[in-house]
């Protein structure tokens, strides 16, 4: 391996990679995203795509693995010691991007785009394979946060998997109604359903 291939392999050529794919996936959408079209987003040719993924499909589901990673490098709830809160953290992260430095605008892009790659995923294993890990990493956290509440008396008696597998099933469609419909605050209206109601319910009652 030379010298240019060296630089070509560093974590910092990776995370330029998957910036570029985040913008030119939001500029383009999954039909018209091409190699080309990410080198276009970043210093490198599109040759420096082709040295670390062979084809626009192993490049995106590289993509899901990193949005996974930076999501969870940046939602920073460890430190938030109250179960309502840090569910409430997570909610809000996962609804309306508020972990994210990233533009209200930008958020929604990405939501977009995002669901081109999710409606190939019925007929792509790879992307289905990679979308579930996801899924599953982001439920567990959820059923980690409800398990720790009932633990401590805040939550009723519920099963944690069942309760963050229907608080995750509402995030999604609601950004899914977010995206393809004209009705712009569906994503605040759901986020206010579940922190007033839905998390009223949750609360264990007093005297329980």
């Amino acid at each position: 391996m030379n010298a240019a291939d060296n630089t070509e392999n560093t974590p910092d050529t990776r995370t330029a990679i998957m910036e570029a794919t985040y913008a030119a996936l939001c500029k383009h959408g999954y039909a018209n995203l091409t190699m080309q079209a990410i080198a276009d987003e970043f210093d490198k040719t599109k040759a420096v795509l082709h040295y670390h993924y062979d084809t626009k499909e192993d490049l995106l589901v590289a993509f899901l693995d990193y949005l996974l990673d930076r999501f969870l490098d940046t939602l920073d709830i460890e430190t938030i010691d109250d179960p309502e809160e840090r569910l409430v953290a997570l909610v809000d992260a996962l609804l309306l991007g508020t972990h994210e430095p990233r533009s209200e605008t930008d958020h929604w892009e990405y939501h977009t785009a995002l669901l081109d790659i999710r409606a190939q995923a019925p007929h792509n294993d790879a992307f289905r394979e990679q979308l579930t890990t996801n899924y599953r990493h982001i439920e567990a956290t959820a059923a980690a946060i409800i398990e720790d509440g009932i633990e401590r008396g805040v939550f009723r008696e519920v099963d944690p998997e069942r309760a963050a597998t229907w608080l995750f099933a509402t995030i999604n469609g609601a950004r899914l109604h977010q995206v393809t419909l004209d009705e712009s605050d569906v994503a605040e209206d759901v986020r206010a359903a579940i922190v007033e109601e839905w998390l009223d319910w949750l609360r264990r009652p007093n005297g329980e």
